[in-house]
């Protein structure tokens, strides 16, 4: 297992990934296309990814300018190997080294990736239009 910046040539990859996970699910596919990604990893954001067997097991993308978390994913078959802990806490550790005002994030609420937050520290502070909850975290060093 190996993390290191994401580029790029990840893109398609990492897209694959976000398609292919069981929840918070796209409802609509086409509402995240490779050209997001692109953005972010070119400006307006950094990304991570979690290699382990020679493909991309997990991946994690910031906006650094909102302070939004927005991505962290887990390939189907890697969940619960503490992949996704060890991106979120390279990418919180990364931003909160630029800036430490608060990270936000929202997501599907009765879902793993709720419950996740909440145990990495991540507090609700509401709910938005579209049901889903959202969380901050502050910088606690």
């Amino acid at each position: 297992m190996s993390v290191r910046t994401a580029t790029t040539r990840d893109i398609q990859e990492m897209h694959e990934l976000r398609l292919a996970v069981r929840e918070n699910r796209l409802a609509d596919p086409l509402k995240v296309q490779p050209a997001d990604y692109q953005r972010f990893l070119t400006g307006q954001g950094l990304g991570w990814v979690l290699e382990h067997e020679g493909q991309i097991a997990a991946f994690a993308i910031a906006d650094i300018h909102e302070r939004n978390i927005w991505a962290l994913f887990v390939r189907p078959g890697f969940e619960a190997r503490g992949f996704g802990r060890t991106l979120h806490d390279t990418m919180t550790a990364a931003l909160f080294a630029i800036d430490r005002r608060p990270l936000w994030l929202c997501t599907e609420p009765h879902t793993r990736a709720a419950k996740f937050y909440r145990a990495a520290g991540w507090r609700e502070v509401g709910s938005e239009p579209s049901g889903e909850i959202r969380f901050e975290k502050a910088c606690d060093v």
